[in-house]
């Protein structure tokens, strides 16, 4: 099963929803996303989340759950719902933009429920994210930006092939070496790695979907 979650970050441009929408089979909302997505008149199958955002309206004929807990956020939450549906994948929007804070505890969520799917992907205006694992091939258009960032501290023994500024058995640690903004070479790219956690971001493109 493949669910796409709306969190309360920035909205999303309604092409990319229904883009998305349309490869999934059930749509989740987050607290204040679900008057996002009544705005948008594209309803979800499920408002998750403590509530306190939310406007409740009569017109909305979805399930909606109350989770008051406070050690998770709406985010949390959803995905947890996701799991206990069998999710293989899930495509998340709106989890950046808005509060720095609320992007880092996404990212930081993120890290947490990786390995409970088989896939966990954010989205947003221009960009495509998700952990990698350690060993990883995709097709990309040439000349198609490509950015690594040791989610975990510090991420060892990367190695890149297809990339205009490779790796070779190297380390990235925030505060000393990132990798952002390389690019592919003819578009084929593999990214290896031995430890950490490695956040692979590129912007948008078709075979990402």
């Amino acid at each position: 099963m493949r669910i796409l979650i709306l969190a309360n970050g920035e909205s999303p441009p309604r092409l990319l929803l229904e883009k998305l929408l349309s490869r999934c089979d059930y749509y989740i909302a987050t607290d204040g996303a679900g008057n996002t997505t009544s705005m948008l008149g594209i309803p979800a199958d499920l408002i998750i989340g403590d509530l306190d955002s939310y406007r409740t309206e009569a017109a909305y004929q979805g399930r909606m759950i109350h989770d008051p807990d406070q050690e998770t956020n709406d985010l949390e939450k959803a995905l947890h719902h996701a799991a206990s549906m069998n999710a293989t994948r899930v495509d998340v929007l709106g989890a950046s933009g808005g509060r720095l804070d609320h992007t880092l505890k996404n990212l930081s969520v993120l890290q947490q429920m990786n390995n409970r799917f088989d896939r966990l992907a954010f989205f947003d205006q221009t960009l495509y994210s998700r952990i990698l694992p350690q060993d990883f091939s995709i097709s990309l258009p040439p000349d198609h930006l490509v950015s690594l960032f040791p989610l975990s501290g510090k991420v060892t023994g990367i190695t890149t092939f297809g990339l205009t500024f490779p790796l070779h058995d190297e380390d990235l640690e925030n505060g000393r070496r990132d990798g952002s903004s390389n690019k592919t070479q003819d578009g084929d790219i593999r990214i290896q790695h031995t430890s950490g956690t490695l956040l692979f971001m590129t912007t948008l493109t078709d075979q990402l979907f």
